[in-house]
């Protein structure tokens, strides 16, 4: 009879086990669900990021080397290009990233949160005043770029000019302004 009571027990155990860890996967999959979003804006930024190296060089190649009365189309077909490329990569890139979500913040979340606490962070993030403050965050954030930009601007722009003549020289590229650089006359081919 006692076997069979530490069966029993042993049984219950095991399913009050499953139970708790079905419980903290179901809470897992309920918050990254709520990040969803999030996820959705981190593929859009990288997407963005990654075309941005490109924008900023057309743009001034645009100004630099493109005859004025030309500039307004050629804008336009780069801004369709670059659209272009957004519509194409941004949905790969999304899709993706809900798909490895799981796999990639699953184990985190299980690992250093208990039960009681993704309950506590399911219930913060469900929260009108959460909701509140996740509305306001991009405000905020803006706020914060926009002044930061302006108290900054005179003192990063001229660095920036810096950069941009001295990388140009390093590679040798014509900087504004100057001549482009004569490259090394070459060495007669033998015969």
């Amino acid at each position: 009879m006692k076997k069979f009571k530490f069966a029993l027990l042993a049984v219950a155990l095991a399913g009050s086990s499953m139970a708790m860890a079905q419980d903290k996967a179901a809470m897992v999959k309920q918050f990254l669900d709520l990040q969803r979003p999030g996820i959705e804006a981190l593929a859009r930024g990288l997407v963005e990021q990654s075309s941005a190296p490109i924008a900023q060089a057309g743009s001034q190649y645009l100004q630099t080397q493109v005859p004025a009365e030309k500039r307004e189309a050629a804008a336009k077909a780069a801004d369709a290009e670059l659209k272009k490329y957004f519509d194409d990569a941004y949905p790969i890139v999304r899709d993706k990233a809900v798909a490895l979500a799981p796999d990639a913040l699953g184990p985190i979340l299980r690992d250093n949160f208990s039960e009681d606490e993704l309950r506590q962070l399911l219930a913060w993030i469900n929260s009108p005043l959460s909701k509140k403050y996740q509305e306001l965050n991009p405000k905020m954030q803006t706020a914060l770029t926009e002044k930061l930009v302006a108290e900054t601007r005179s003192s990063i722009e001229p660095k920036m000019r810096t950069l941009d003549a001295n990388v140009a020289k390093a590679l040798g590229a014509p900087t504004e302004g100057a001549p482009p650089a004569k490259s090394a006359p070459k060495a007669p081919a033998k015969k």
